[in-house]
């Protein structure tokens, strides 16, 4: 193993035991081969439990809004949706118009929407859109039935056809039963970690489990313009809508970028997760139970990492978050930068 990637490892593990986490892996593609492949651990923290293996499949939790956003794009590029800058009311007839406003839907896949939803599950405004940006799980929802509507498929049953089969992924899946493969989550370090799975496997769920090794190929597809071993699986100007710069412009330069849903790295921002030494055209998806999906162009680079554990870095909100998800960024880009 090249030992410029021991730094990285040793980041990974101490992370690993100081959030009781079970299980991590860590795998870098570089020049579409991996450069490092890394298991540690078991599939939960009881006794006698599996070890962590390439075939271990992962929880991604919120990182599953990347496979969203392709199907946005490709909703974008086959005119079923006419404009990022169309008006959310054209497609979502079961909103209150006056609610929606002037939502478009470049707002909801760049989290500058303004919606949110209360414990009853009626759903209010925050902020206009597009003069702030704020993460919310309401827009996902959204966009995910709409796709569901655009295409009279799940966002599983299209990307499956187009991308997985194509591309022989067997292991991302949104799983409804246990399996032996699937890591289970540690929601509290002294209870026995948990399945989480879903009700259905129609994408509307937090229940997509992906091995270390198809989220890297993933990160990938995305890299490679959707080209992979010469021929155009995904089109180019898809990824382009993904994962280039479609936030709105704020006027407060502290928020974060995103492409439809990727974070992107512009100039570095104060509340972006991206590592200010990371090379701009950068971007990076995450999720609460620790995965992290980093693609650096520049450096023809992707990283994924996995965790097991629902809450990382002391907690979801706040400064030590960022810190210690700007600090992995950081520690790559600094890897590759030499």
């Amino acid at each position: 193993m090249d030992n410029r990637y021991q730094k990285l490892i040793s980041w990974v593990e101490d992370i690993k035991d100081r959030n009781h986490c079970s299980a991590s892996a860590l795998i870098i593609l570089k020049d579409d081969e991996i450069v490092l492949e890394h298991y540690s651990g078991s599939h939960s923290n009881t006794e006698g439990s599996l070890p962590v293996t390439q075939f271990s499949q992962f929880n991604v939790a919120s990182a599953r809004k990347s496979y969203l956003g392709l199907a946005v794009a490709y909703a974008i590029h086959e005119g079923k949706i006419k404009s990022l800058d169309d008006y959310a009311v054209n497609y979502f007839e079961e909103f209150d118009k006056e609610l929606l406003g002037r939502t478009t839907i470049r707002n909801l896949i760049t989290h500058s929407h303004g919606l949110n939803e209360d414990e009853n599950g009626t759903v209010y405004r925050e902020f206009n859109p597009g003069k702030e940006w704020a993460y919310r799980g309401i827009n996902v929802l959204m966009m995910t039935q709409l796709i569901k509507r655009l295409y009279n498929q799940s966002i599983p049953e299209l990307l499956h056809e187009r991308i997985f089969l194509p591309l022989g992924y067997k292991e991302t899946a949104w799983q409804t039963k246990e399996n032996e493969k699937l890591v289970k989550v540690i929601v509290n370090p002294k209870e026995e970690a948990t399945s989480k799975l879903g009700n259905s496997n129609d994408g509307t769920e937090s229940n997509l489990y992906v091995s270390a090794r198809e989220f890297a190929y993933w990160g990938n597809l995305h890299l490679r313009k959707g080209n992979i071993n010469g021929k155009q699986i995904v089109p180019k100007e898809v990824i382009e809508v993904a994962t280039q710069v479609q936030s709105p412009k704020y006027k407060n330069e502290e928020y974060p970028l995103n492409g439809a849903f990727w974070y992107v790295q512009g100039t570095p921002s104060l509340r972006s997760e991206i590592g200010d030494r990371v090379p701009k055209g950068a971007f990076q998806i995450i999720g609460v139970t620790g995965p992290t999906l980093l693609v650096i162009p520049e450096y023809n680079v992707v990283v994924a990492k996995m965790y097991n554990k629902r809450y990382n870095y002391e907690g979801i909100e706040g400064e030590n978050y960022l810190y210690y998800l700007k600090e992995f960024s950081n520690l790559v880009a600094d890897t590759f930068s030499k």
